[in-house]
């Protein structure tokens, strides 16, 4: 991943983004980095929302979307339904190493402890993700990330740099229900899922719904870890938010 502006001051940024909109956020990057601008997309519960804020503000950015190959029927067809109605201009990446060529080889990962969900993150998203940001000529990336979604994001800042790529969260500090409200006032389709009761949605094998009384982050799996697309520090991925949007 690389950046035209490595000298940027990110604390200067942030004092000035921090106290606005998510739509000028949107409105400051697009001012700034326009033709290297990319957001990524899980197609998760939420993604709707930044979908929607981003391709309005920059028409046919192009939104990256991270196929594992272990995503629910209904996740793919989320995803085809959004961008048709939104236009979208959809990029998707997935591993070279297919996923029964990967089971093959290394057996189910997600089951065999936290180097091997490291693993697993690193080969099925992040080299993919890698790789688009390179193709695609990112300069800075736009995604979903929200500080109430996890303990581990609680304090993340609306800019940033991720090694040397940038990175802005322009509904950082949205609530649920905001992102509730989104939804609704734009007539946006919700992900089939939720009506079922999941409070999150990922790979298949990482996902389950919640029982009465657990919270949103409790009901993950004990053997959930961050995948690495968020980590500046990849070797330190022992976080429980693998499935939220990205």
């Amino acid at each position: 991943m690389s950046s035209s502006e490595p000298e940027l001051d990110l604390a200067a940024v942030n004092a000035e983004l921090e106290d606005l909109t998510a739509q000028d956020r949107i409105a400051w990057a697009v001012n700034r980095f326009k033709e290297g601008l990319v957001m990524s997309s899980s197609f998760g519960l939420q993604s709707a929302v930044l979908l929607h804020l981003a391709n309005k503000a920059l028409p046919g950015i192009p939104v990256v979307f991270i196929d594992t190959g272990y995503l629910f029927k209904e996740t793919y067809n989320y995803a085809e339904r959004l961008e048709n109605l939104l236009g979208l201009n959809l990029k998707i990446y997935t591993s070279p190493i297919t996923p029964a060529r990967h089971e093959a080889l290394r057996g189910q990962l997600w089951k065999q402890g936290h180097k091997s969900l490291e693993e697993y993150g690193l080969v099925r998203k992040v080299e993919p993700m890698d790789r688009a940001i390179k193709e695609l000529g990112a300069k800075l990336w736009l995604t979903g990330l929200r500080r109430q979604q996890s303990s581990t994001r609680n304090e993340l800042s609306v800019f940033e740099r991720q090694k040397n790529m940038l990175k802005l969260h322009p509904i950082v500090d949205w609530k649920d229900q905001d992102v509730d409200m989104h939804l609704i006032a734009n007539d946006l389709p919700r992900h089939p899922l939720e009506k079922k009761g999941y409070v999150t949605v990922g790979d298949t094998h990482s996902t389950y719904i919640p029982n009465p009384g657990e919270s949103r982050e409790s009901a993950r799996p004990k053997d959930s870890y961050e995948c690495g697309l968020h980590l500046n520090d990849r070797d330190n991925a022992q976080v429980p938010s693998e499935d939220f949007d990205i």
